[in-house]
């Protein structure tokens, strides 16, 4: 049994389609096809079930990827601790809350890879409890999420300061009728959005509407055409607030502040390149 087959076993298992799982490997279909099939010949039992909606694990394959996870962390944890060296090189998967990646990282990172252009450096948004679980299964080296984080497993960097805000179409100030509009917010699992919901319970509102969206652009063009509001970070609407699309509106004090963290896990071993960027992190924010 190969590592390599371990690893399509995985990717298929985790995609539940055999097309999913090459186009995230970058491989072609048919070599996935044959090398789970080569799989369950030399293990001589079916490890996923075949149906017109994609496939499922077996109670054997149940049994192989919880193997599979553990002995792929243990060649990736074996691969990164050859990489420490004084000139970082290689990859760096890093996670991002798309709000602080809009408005923070593009120029934290565009000077990272000036400094060190040898690593490879990709990056995903999602929302913080889905980012954090990437960070978790050893997916992501790190991620940018909204903190607090109380995780035993979690240690952090705390990167920047942000004050959520209400936004609404220009002209609007009456809190009451604000509020009685839709909510427009990420989908759930994002941590601004569960500190809003707070606000608007401590306002006394029994009900509210909730309109979820997937990006930022969508959120804010939504709310400039009066379909509703949001809370958001006030960096995050500073450019459409200068541009007359949207207004903002300052929350009770308890409600404004937001802390973005940088989270990795305490027992990985760190590449050059992940412990590089925590050294930047802190440099940046003592600065």
């Amino acid at each position: 049994m190969e590592s390599g087959d371990l690893r399509i076993f995985q990717a298929v298992a985790r995609e539940g389609s055999i097309t999913k799982a090459a186009q995230m490997l970058n491989y072609v279909q048919s070599n996935v096809t044959n090398r789970i099939q080569y799989l369950e010949a030399q293990l001589k039992t079916p490890l996923f079930r075949r149906s017109n909606r994609g496939m499922t694990l077996t109670p054997a394959g149940e049994n192989l990827l919880g193997y599979a996870d553990k002995i792929l962390i243990l060649i990736d944890e074996a691969v990164k601790s050859t990489q420490y060296s004084d000139h970082p090189s290689g990859p760096l998967r890093i996670g991002s809350i798309e709000t602080t990646a809009v408005i923070h990282l593009t120029p934290l990172l565009a000077e990272y890879q000036s400094q060190y252009p040898d690593v490879n450096v990709s990056l995903i948004t999602g929302v913080t409890h889905a980012l954090l679980q990437k960070v978790l299964d050893y997916e992501l080296d790190g991620a940018f999420v909204y903190g607090p984080i109380d995780h035993p497993d979690i240690e952090h960097v705390a990167a920047f300061k942000e004050e959520l805000v209400l936004i609404s179409e220009p002209g609007k100030s009456n809190m009451d009728e604000l509020l009685s509009k839709p909510m427009l917010f990420f989908d759930v699992g994002c941590t601004h959005r569960e500190k809003a919901e707070s606000f608007l319970r401590g306002t006394g509102l029994a009900t509210y509407q909730i309109m979820e969206f997937g990006t930022l652009a969508v959120i804010l063009d939504g709310v400039s055409t009066g379909l509703g509001v949001s809370m958001l970070p006030r960096s995050s609407i500073a450019k459409a607030e200068e541009q007359g699309i949207i207004a903002s509106h300052r929350l009770p004090e308890e409600y404004r502040d937001l802390q973005v963290w940088f989270v990795h896990r305490h027992d990985s071993i760190y590449s050059s390149a992940l412990t590089r960027l925590i050294q930047y992190l802190k440099l940046s924010i003592n600065s």
